[in-house]
């Protein structure tokens, strides 16, 4: 029973942790886990086409990651304040959950302004609750349309990238920091295992006769959100919205009954499409919220195969994978990466589960 967290602890030197993209998406490493045997391969990210045939299913999360970074000046003092944008509350009222650093300068009734570049005011907001010790709902103050202030969100907004990567966003980042068939806007965290397809693979896949099945869940920060209990049974996830269609779940359901390969790609993907099963094991279309943690033993009804990043310790997406692995395949898989100089986490490589 692998339920306590300091099963999942390992040494991990800060130098592994990934600071930029792979130049190419497709020519990132990629370590392959064979669960039957126990083998374990190490390929290029491109080479996912030799493990796949005619029928098998990819499942992808398609949310857009939106710019949830903002930076503001508290009224009268004018010190800057991040700004981190977690979920709209109510859109005709311009109400938002979010974080604010440092939050012991921050209380109800602030304003915060947000300038461009050259100091010209663009969006102002104003403090209306607090919710955690870092927490805030704030209300923006505009008047303007619905397309302006998602103009000035985005023109303001910096890709959020997790704090593990120690640089502020560039442009590039605004590219790299999103799948390429992101289309659902709604993450403040990238669903990591997607970077690595490229347009090119996902039309040669294509043309091999691989499906595409798209679900949504949404990344909150949850995800980066440390366990702080030993036993894994009393970790509570925070919530997160997605959706499952009905063609989705159909694409995917087929190529149950036909005994194909069903891929999750990503750990998202993993706990939206477990949070959606039938009595029948099958994948049903649904729409709400979950909060599934996912730790060993546990046993998985659709996916028979999965991609991922290489995540950091004690975290709960490599319990997760530790679960679909197998925990002794999984950890001596990481012993080795860290080994042959892998690069871990959002940035870093990927592995391929099988």
């Amino acid at each position: 029973m692998r339920t306590k967290l300091s099963n999942f602890n390992f040494e991990l030197d800060k130098k592994h942790i990934a600071q930029h993209p792979a130049p190419n998406r497709d020519e990132s490493r990629l370590m392959v886990l064979h669960r039957d045997t126990g083998k374990i391969e190490h390929k290029v990210f491109k080479d996912l086409l030799n493990y796949f045939d005619d029928g098998d299913v990819m499942i992808f999360n398609d949310t857009k990651v939106f710019p949830a970074r903002l930076y503001g000046k508290k009224e009268k003092t004018g010190s800057t304040i991040e700004v981190f944008l977690l979920r709209e509350l109510n859109h005709e009222a311009k109400l938002w959950d979010v974080l604010v650093d440092p939050a012991r300068k921050i209380r109800v009734g602030n304003k915060l302004y947000f300038d461009d570049k050259k100091g010209n005011e663009v969006l102002v907001a104003e403090v209306v609750d607090n919710t955690t010790s870092r927490g805030r709902t704030i209300r923006f103050l505009y008047d303007g349309t619905d397309e302006e202030f998602e103009r000035d969100l985005n023109y303001l907004g910096n890709t959020p990238l997790p704090k593990y990567i120690g640089r502020d966003a560039n442009d590039e980042d605004k590219e790299r920091y999103q799948t390429v068939y992101a289309k659902t806007v709604g993450a403040v965290a990238a669903p990591t295992a997607g970077l690595h397809f490229s347009r090119e693979l996902m039309k040669r896949l294509e043309l091999k006769g691989v499906n595409f099945s798209e679900i949504t869940l949404h990344i909150g920060l949850g995800t980066f959100r440390t366990i702080d209990v030993e036993d894994l049974s009393k970790h509570k996830m925070e919530a997160e919205y997605f959706r499952i269609s009905e063609k989705a779940a159909n694409i995917v359901n087929a190529a149950k009954e036909s005994e194909r390969k069903i891929c999750s790609v990503g750990t998202t993907v993993m706990r939206t499409i477990e949070s959606a099963v039938t009595a029948q094991n099958q994948l049903k279309a649904a729409e709400g919220w979950t909060n599934k943690f996912i730790f060993p033993p546990y046993d998985f009804h659709v996916a028979n195969s999965m991609i991922t990043n290489f995540h950091l310790p004690k975290s709960s997406v490599l319990i997760m994978v530790c679960a679909f692995g197998g925990y002794e395949l999984v950890m001596e898989a990481y012993h080795q990466a860290i080994k042959e100089d892998y690069r871990f986490y959002s940035y870093g490589d990927a592995m391929l589960i099988l």
